[in-house]
C-alpha cells in the first residue's frame, strides 16, 4: 500500500469515527430537556461543517499526487485537530449542562 493509500485510509477511518461520534452527541442532545437541548444545536451543526471540511481535504488528496498529498497532509492535520478539540468541548459543555438539567 502506498503511502498516499496508507493515510487516506487512516483520514478516512477518523472521519467515519468521529461522525459515529458525532450522531450520538447529537442523539443524546435530541434526549436532553427542552431549555439544554437546542443550546447544543449550533455546536453540532459546527461540528458537522468540520467533518464536511475534512471529507472536502480527503477528496482533494485523493485526486492529488504524492507532492499534493504533503502539502494538504498538513491541512488534513489541522482540521482533524480543530475537530476534535471543538467535539470534545462540546461533548463536555452538553454533559455538564445535560447533568445540571437533570438536577433542576
Amino acid at each position: 500500500m502506498s503511502t498516499k493509500a496508507a493515510h487516506l485510509k487512516e483520514l478516512k477511518e477518523k472521519l467515519d469515527e468521529w461522525r459515529a461520534a458525532l450522531d450520538r452527541l447529537e442523539a443524546e442532545a435530541r434526549e436532553a430537556s427542552a431549555e439544554t437541548g437546542p443550546r447544543y444545536k449550533g455546536q453540532i451543526e459546527e461540528l458537522r461543517q468540520k467533518a464536511e471540511e475534512a471529507e472536502k481535504t480527503l477528496v482533494k488528496i485523493q485526486e492529488g499526487d504524492e507532492d499534493a498529498m504533503r502539502d494538504l497532509k498538513q491541512g488534513a492535520e489541522n482540521i482533524w485537530s480543530a475537530f476534535k478539540k471543538n467535539f470534545a468541548k462540546a461533548k463536555s459543555e452538553f454533559k455538564r449542562g445535560y447533568k445540571e438539567g437533570m438536577e433542576d
